[in-house]
């Protein structure tokens, strides 16, 4: 179901690599599936597959393509998951936004597709928040997203539905930042914010020992039900 692919960069940078599920049917909408900091690993292939059963066309870029293309770890190894921290300091979240802007225009290009959203996990759920504020994204989902407390000055920007899930025990993502993520958000109109009690950063990890069953199923559901509603 799924292809490695590559489509057009911003500004002449080149070719972007990309994993692409097609459904086998009509195509309702498209969504770019925004991987962790691990790359676009099999979990995250799984995801654009699930996407791709219910009648999405869904995109994984491959976010490190600048620097580190083709990575693929595993955050249950030790040595991998450092690496996959070096990768995320490296990463130039502006050109992400860049690379975000050039998946929609790809997918926009397809006969049949109107909208495009957009679920991010970790860092892709940073660029989740990044898309809603700075793009013209549909709409956008982003899991236990990093650093989004600092860029609470852009929120008067989002004009698309935008749906956050936050897990309250997420050691990336403390207590303090989370209240600043509420009381900044929940007031916003485009704005919904799902806390999950206890659970930790990666408990909707397809594979591997931080996922969550109930807390995935939860929210995959809650995404599921906001895409069909936003997306169609």
């Amino acid at each position: 179901m799924g292809e490695k692919i590559t489509f057009a960069a911003l500004d002449g940078e080149g070719e972007i690599p990309g994993y692409l599920a097609t459904p086998d049917g009509p195509i309702r909408a498209a969504i770019i599936v925004i991987p962790e900091i691990f790359g676009v690993n099999p979990g995250i292939r799984h995801k654009c597959e699930a996407w791709a059963d219910l009648g999405y066309m869904a995109l994984a870029p491959d976010i490190f393509w600048r620097f580190a293309p083709g990575v693929e770890l595993d955050a249950d190894v030790p040595e991998q998951f450092q690496e996959a921290l070096g990768y995320f300091g490296q990463y130039d979240p502006d050109a992400g936004v860049k690379d975000i802007e050039a998946a929609i225009r790809f997918l926009r290009g397809y006969e049949g597709i109107d909208k495009v959203g957009l679920v991010g996990f970790c860092l892709g759920g940073r660029m989740a928040y990044m898309a809603a504020a700075r793009t013209d994204i549909d709409a956008s989902v982003g899991y236990y997203g990093v650093m989004i407390d600092q860029m609470l000055n852009e929120a008067h920007a989002i004009a698309n539905p935008l749906m956050l899930h936050i897990p309250t025990a997420d050691h990336f993502v403390g207590p303090d930042a989370q209240k600043a993520i509420h009381n900044a958000l929940d007031p916003h109109p485009r704005v919904t914010l799902h806390d999950y009690e206890g659970l930790d950063h990666g408990f909707a990890a397809e594979m591997g020992s931080r996922r969550d069953e109930d807390g995935a199923a939860l929210a995959d559901r809650r995404t599921r039900d906001f895409f069909a509603q936003h997306l169609g």
